[in-house]
């Protein structure tokens, strides 16, 4: 990932709505979430998710999928695991003792038996 993209996905997530959205769209992969149930979900007005999901497509966080006559928006794993590497490459600056920690913190998430987070 280049910085500039990562910058684009951290500033499309520095806003509330857009984080809480996000983090939404994550908890339902791989079903996806209605965009009219997403504001709902939240509690914000259709047409200002709208915009939010728009800032959140543009910033490659979040994919759309025409279902009859709803727009079905799932979250972009690859676009987060790639932020995610991108902030821990050069973790600690190479030394595993120091990253153990961080590393353990993720694993019971994302291990496949685990319940998610």
């Amino acid at each position: 990932m280049e910085k500039e993209n990562a910058i684009s996905i951290l500033a499309a997530l520095a806003q509330n709505t857009r984080l809480e959205t996000f983090r939404l769209l994550v908890s339902h992969e791989p079903d996806g979430v209605p965009a009219g149930e997403l504001a709902r979900l939240l509690d914000v007005p259709q047409n200002t998710m709208s915009a939010h999901l728009a800032t959140l497509s543009r910033a490659g966080l979040v994919r759309s999928e025409r279902q009859s006559r709803s727009i079905i928006y799932r979250a972009d794993l690859d676009s987060l695991r790639d932020l995610t590497l991108f902030l821990l490459k050069d973790c600690c600056g190479g030394s595993t003792e120091l990253c153990a920690p961080l590393i353990a913190e993720l694993t019971p998430c994302c291990a496949p038996q685990a319940k998610p987070c």
